[in-house]
């Protein structure tokens, strides 16, 4: 498979937790990830964009924390215009960020952004609902249920 998304060609760091020891490592969980992405793991304002041409869009902050379950590490966020933050992890001291596709060519800074923390993040109910879902998919697809 090619991968596009930023940091592909470093991300080799392993599972932290036998949970998902089967995830070799972040462009194996990508791979996973590619059939379970969908409309309703997208943020909600960006549903009627999304597409499986760019399925990475809205997926985010739920794709990052999940990262963060299985690779551990931080989650950071780079500033948008909008005042939202498009989240991406550091882990084992690879910087790498599963859902960068969706901006195209646009060129994102990964240095010196504010650490995310989920507990903010899933204060909206229907991003922890969306994370949960994602989190089942996979976890389904592994065989953990």
């Amino acid at each position: 498979m090619e991968y596009r998304f930023y940091g592909w060609e470093t991300a080799d760091v392993s599972s932290v937790c036998d949970k998902y020891s089967k995830i070799a490592d972040p462009k194996a969980l990508y791979d996973m990830l590619c059939d379970i992405w969908c409309e309703y793991t997208c943020a909600p304002r960006l549903r009627e964009g999304w597409s499986r041409e760019n399925m990475t869009l809205g997926q985010c902050s739920v794709t990052a924390f999940l990262v963060q379950d299985i690779f551990g590490g931080k989650v950071y966020g780079i500033p948008r215009s909008c005042g939202s933050f498009h989240c991406y992890n550091a882990a084992g001291g690879r910087v790498f960020d599963l859902t960068s596709e969706q901006f195209g060519d646009e060129k994102l800074c990964y240095e010196d952004n504010p650490e995310q923390f989920r507990k903010i993040h899933f204060e909206k109910t229907e991003k922890r609902e969306r994370y949960e879902y994602l989190k089942k998919e996979l976890e389904k697809r592994l065989e953990l249920q």
